[in-house]
């Protein structure tokens, strides 16, 4: 008898091969059978007219905190999320002396978007070291697997001391050295990798760009001998995105030195809207010379949720809005009905900030109400409800975030949206040197609500996309699957297939939906952050147990961390992508399963 069989199933085994209709039988963590299975389980899940996949494997998010207090890592653990991959973009909580805590919550806090008291309150410190941080966050119960990069931030810091690192002071060959064994002993401790960022739109909560952001490439290269002399992990930046087509010369260095995998960020900017083209051309030149290079690109735009209590607004610049923002909520509300306040918050002129901040609040013709989903039409912008209405964009803005007692909210497409379309998301998840990424599951938590991009990913391109071709299920599955899974060294998980661990999902594909976009103040202290559930899971499973069954968590706390590389079943340490279609047919929707 086996512990657990789910029979009669669409079986999207993650490998990108035609989905079938099969059982699946799980003994134990592993899964043992998938196709007829004749022999009854202790447990027996009815999945006829369901989705069958591998568990979601999430290679970019920043639950390096959150780690310690949730052991659902939620949103990404209610979005069928059954791995996800810490540290990236260059910050985390290892290496760190008791006297630096505060500084590396003041990092996180700035360039993460997560509330300083929330980390303050909720991260339980039992850490030095990063092997001791791995050691920590092993002893803590969890429903879903995780595994953690060295974030170059701390590891900086550690080395160079605080403000040393952060004002930018080169690095002496002897520090260049110890970052190296730092990074060394954490890899063979069970990093998955090293992380940095270029980029000026992260700085620390006091305004200060964080520490390895202008660091000279020595460094860079001296830390990344690490990963060559271990033969282990993978290099990740977080670049300046107009700055990667001219970055990618010296990944590509880095690359091919360490023979290791090297991954950056893809994405579209409006202030430069071709360079992505640039950067896929020389990134295809790199691979053609051997180099193991490849992008991340997000699955949808990279887009900021806007309600009167968010981060950001389009009256957050406002002197009469500012007044009001250090009352209680109810009395905000209260005033913000009022039509002698709403008069003079409109004829209000913004205080000057910075260029990106004017851009986020002011470019109406970029702004939509958030009900119209995540590839709204030109005609649903502020702006361009504003002009049919014969209203300024100001008041169509005010308004709509006035709406539904106060609840309102727009949506900003940052990135990706330069169009007005996902068209070019569309090439960018077609082509074979991109993964899937960039969903910041746990960061980002007053502006960005992206957490959910795997189940967008099965609705959106698979199912209801209607702008534009969509993508075949078989090929999303694979995309956050076997894909994300193998680039990190993970070849045990993301396939349903004999010997590989069992996690799975079941689910109501045809009435899979991601929730409204909520404010919740449920983080520790009572932080804000912005979640989005999923309706559809009817149960996720980790390691051969039952984790979330009717969207609901179980209880069950199977999770563990993953350190270092896993092999395959058969001991074999597959390629990325482990198998992609010859071409790309536009999907159709499947009315069915």
């Amino acid at each position: 008898m086996h512990d657990l069989v789910i029979r009669g199933g669409f079986v999207v085994d993650g490998t990108g091969a035609p989905g079938r209709r099969a059982d699946v039988a799980i003994d134990g963590d592993r899964i043992v059978a998938v196709g007829e299975v004749s022999t009854r389980g202790r447990r027996e899940i009815d999945a006829t007219g369901r989705l069958v996949t591998p568990g979601w494997v999430d290679m970019h998010t920043h639950y390096d905190g959150q780690i310690t207090w949730d052991p659902h890592l939620t949103p990404s653990g209610w979005h069928g999320v059954t791995t996800v991959v810490m540290g990236n973009c260059g910050v985390g909580f290892a290496p760190c002396r008791v006297e630096d805590r505060d500084w590396l919550i003041n990092v996180m806090e700035g360039v993460e978007d997560i509330p300083g008291s929330a980390l303050s309150e909720g991260i339980q410190w039992d850490w030095e070291s990063f092997p001791e941080y791995l050691d920590a966050i092993e002893r803590l119960p969890h429903s879903l697997d995780f595994a953690a990069q060295v974030p170059h931030s701390a590891l900086r810091g550690y080395v160079m001391g605080r403000r040393p690192s952060e004002e930018e002071n080169e690095a002496t060959p002897e520090q260049i050295a110890e970052m190296k064994e730092l990074v060394a002993e954490a890899l063979e401790a069970g990093a998955l990798g090293f992380s940095t960022s270029r980029t000026t739109l992260h700085k620390t909560a006091e305004g200060v760009f964080v520490a390895g952001t202008f660091a000279e490439r020595e460094e860079l290269f001296g830390i990344a001998e690490a990963l060559a002399e271990t033969g282990k992990g993978v290099f990740e930046i977080a670049d300046e995105h107009v700055m990667v087509p001219q970055d990618i010369d010296w990944l590509e260095q880095i690359a091919a030195r360490s023979q290791r995998p090297v991954i950056f960020n893809l994405s579209q900017t409006d202030f430069a809207p071709e360079l992505w083209k640039e950067a896929i051309h020389k990134l295809e030149s790199a691979v053609e010379r051997g180099a193991p290079l490849w992008a991340q690109a997000a699955g949808r735009a990279i887009g900021i949720v806007m309600n009167w209590r968010t981060t950001a607004h389009p009256f957050v610049l406002h002197p009469e809005w500012q007044k009001l923002s250090v009352l209680p909520w109810r009395e905000q509300l209260a005033a913000l009905r009022d039509p002698e306040v709403r008069a003079r918050i409109l004829a209000d002129t913004p205080e000057q900030r910075g260029v990106f901040e004017h851009y986020v609040t002011q470019t109406f013709e970029k702004m939509f109400p958030m009900v119209h989903g995540y590839e709204p039409s030109p005609e649903h912008s502020v702006k361009a409800i504003a002009a049919a209405e014969g209203r300024t964009p100001a008041e169509v803005a005010y308004d709509a975030l006035l709406a539904n007692d106060g609840q309102g909210a727009l949506y900003f497409p940052l990135f990706n949206y330069t169009d007005h379309d996902l068209d070019l998301l569309h090439q960018m998840h077609s082509h074979p040197r991109i993964l899937m990424g960039l969903s910041d599951g746990g960061a980002h938590c007053g502006a960005i609500c992206d957490s959910g991009m795997p189940t967008f990913m099965i609705t959106h391109w698979t199912r209801d996309r209607t702008r534009g071709d969509r993508l075949p299920l078989e090929y999303v599955v694979m995309r956050q699957t076997s894909q994300t899974a193998a680039f990190y060294g993970l070849h045990d998980r993301g396939v349903l297939a004999p010997g590989f661990k069992a996690d799975v999902n079941v689910i109501d594909y045809d009435n899979l939906r991601l929730e409204p976009v909520e404010l919740s103040h449920d983080l520790p202290a009572g932080g804000r952050r912005l979640i989005q559930r999923a309706v559809g899971y009817d149960f996720t499973i980790c390691s051969g147990v039952v984790t979330v069954e009717g969207g609901s968590p179980t209880g069950e706390l199977p999770g563990k961390l993953v350190r270092g590389e896993q092999a395959a079943p058969d001991g074999s340490k597959p390629a990325v992508p482990r198998r992609k279609p010859a071409s790309l047919p536009p999907a159709s929707p499947r009315a069915s399963l």
